[in-house]
């Protein structure tokens, strides 16, 4: 009898976390512990939901859970908790946000795979589909509400510097940001190189003011930060086209228009990313559960938005212009080439007629006796040759 209790007690001490996730709630009651939780993650990486999510994605050697920051803020203000001087383990940070009032968990993610997407999910109570999407980069902004967690998809851009404008050239490089904003916490998810968001959560923590109404000024400050990067990329775009605009009505151009169409490739991409937004953007402000304190803010940003949709539109405008000037100067270039050709071509027609006529050989031609000739027909080429070209020269065809 003592036996089989100790048994069941053993069992129990060394019951894996596996076992633990098994039960409903088991990670939002806390019966998964930070240390179990790592070697959770371990296994998991090894057999069953990896195999589950249909491929396997690359090892991070340097971060395995994609996590960036995480941290706890209440009142206004980043809490340091007990033993987690940088950062909190998102399982415990989930639990101290649920427990404390007013406060809100921020877990910044960089391309996680699906089955760190599935702990999170577990975690944070997202829906299947939400965090499946979140999975994958390449969405169009836009905006929707699943439950209590609205998603907000944004695309990020940067503009890359290069010294001369080629045919591949990469003048802007795009990336997407995922918001995912419930009661109690606010995940951002980053795909691609492009819109770290370290400098942004500096920056919101230093605005008590902003960062009090909760896991919506996450999605404010990303937001803000991204509109402004479409106006800095705009800045610089906008100097491009004047060079563009410059060397195409240069007194000497060059050869070519496949740069001009390069740059017109990447706008439809800076394109892409900004013009979708303004919906988006709208239908946030009219959410029901918008705090009425982060109102004026994100109309600061949907105003600044639109000062950028306004100006990508007349970068595509001036683009187009900039292309039928070119291919207007080309098609008049090779006018010119093909008049010169052709004046040429009627030039050397003189003699090659003259030269024809006397190479046919018959016994009877004016000029075959004479001794004066050869230097006669020399002299009606040089001379109906001479005439014909000052007469094109005069009318502008050489």
């Amino acid at each position: 009898m003592l036996g089989r209790e100790r048994g069941r007690r053993d069992t129990a001490r060394d019951e894996s976390p596996r076992r633990i996730l098994q039960r409903p709630g088991a990670l939002l009651r806390g019966e998964l512990l930070p240390g179990n939780f790592r070697q959770f993650l371990d296994g998991l990486r090894l057999d069953g939901l990896r195999r589950s999510a249909g491929h396997a994605p690359a090892q991070r050697h340097g971060n395995p859970d994609a996590v960036v920051d995480c941290a706890v803020y209440a009142g206004g203000a980043r809490r340091a908790e007990p033993g987690h001087p940088r950062q909190v383990p998102y399982p415990e940070a989930a639990r101290i946000a649920r427990r404390r009032r007013n406060a809100f968990v921020w877990l910044g993610l960089h391309e996680p795979d699906q089955a760190t997407m599935t702990v999170v999910a577990e975690v944070f109570g997202l829906h299947e589909l939400v965090a499946e999407n979140a999975t994958s980069g390449g969405h169009r902004p836009g905006v929707e509400t699943v439950g209590e967690v609205t998603r907000l998809v944004l695309r990020a851009a940067r503009y890359v510097e290069h010294d001369r404008l080629t045919a591949t050239s990469e003048v802007v490089e795009t990336g997407d940001i995922t918001v995912l904003i419930g009661p109690w916490f606010a995940i951002t998810v980053r795909h691609g190189p492009v819109g770290p968001l370290r400098a942004v959560r500096e920056e919101l923590e230093t605005r008590q003011d902003v960062l009090r109404h909760g896991p919506w000024s996450v999605a404010y400050a990303v937001g803000n930060r991204l509109v402004e990067n479409y106006l800095e990329v705009a800045a610089h775009v906008e100097r491009d086209l004047e060079r563009l605009e410059e060397e195409t009505f240069a007194t000497v151009r060059t050869d070519g228009i496949a740069h001009i169409y390069q740059l017109k490739r990447e706008m439809v991409e800076f394109k892409r990313a900004v013009l979708p937004l303004a919906d988006p953007l709208t239908r946030l402000l009219e959410a029901r559960n918008l705090p009425a304190g982060l109102q004026p803010y994100l109309e600061d940003v949907r105003g600044r938005l639109s000062r950028a949709v306004d100006r990508v539109a007349s970068f595509d405008d001036l683009v187009n212009s900039i292309l039928q000037a070119r291919l207007a100067q080309i098609s008049i270039d090779q006018n010119d080439d093909m008049r010169k050709i052709a004046s040429w071509a009627a030039i050397a027609a003189v003699p090659t007629v003259i030269a024809g006529i006397y190479g046919m050989n018959f016994a009877v031609m004016p000029g075959l006796d004479s001794p004066y000739g050869f230097t006669g027909a020399i002299a009606a080429m040089a001379g109906l040759g001479g005439g014909l070209y000052w007469r094109l020269k005069k009318a502008g065809w050489l």
